[in-house]
């Protein structure tokens, strides 16, 4: 079964950055789309970044778009995101997601935006923004 850790949350001031890493590792195939979602307190889980490997096309939600860069590591299957001018509304969950049946990047920013598709989750890493 494959598993995903995140790492790399934690507590910063507004305006501060942070970045953020998830491995993963036992899987059966490549793992073509891989994304990062949050959650607020008391709010729905939402996309907030995907990238294709094989392409290394990424994706951004618009909600953080400008402010956020996702990148990987081949190698070690591990992808990052890059997070700066970091807002108190940032707060939350950070989760890695990952699909190994998507198989194109137009389906993986399909997933990215309707979250169905990816079947794997990590437990998540904390992001606190104070003002």
């Amino acid at each position: 079964q494959v598993q995903l850790v995140e790492s790399g949350g934690g507590s910063v001031q507004a305006g501060g950055s942070l970045r953020l890493s998830c491995a993963a590792s036992k899987y059966p195939f490549p793992i073509n789309c891989m994304a990062w979602f949050r959650q607020a307190p008391d709010k729905e889980r939402e996309g907030v970044s995907a990238i294709y490997r094989p392409s290394d096309s990424t994706f951004y939600d618009d909600s953080m778009k400008g402010r956020v860069t996702i990148s990987q590591d081949k190698a070690t299957n591990t992808i990052y995101l890059q997070i700066d001018a970091l807002k108190p509304e940032d707060t939350g969950m950070y989760y890695c997601a990952a699909d190994p049946d998507i198989t194109t990047g137009g389906y993986c920013y399909s997933a990215l935006m309707g979250d169905q598709a990816f079947r794997y989750w990590g437990q998540g890493t904390q992001v606190t923004v104070s003002s």
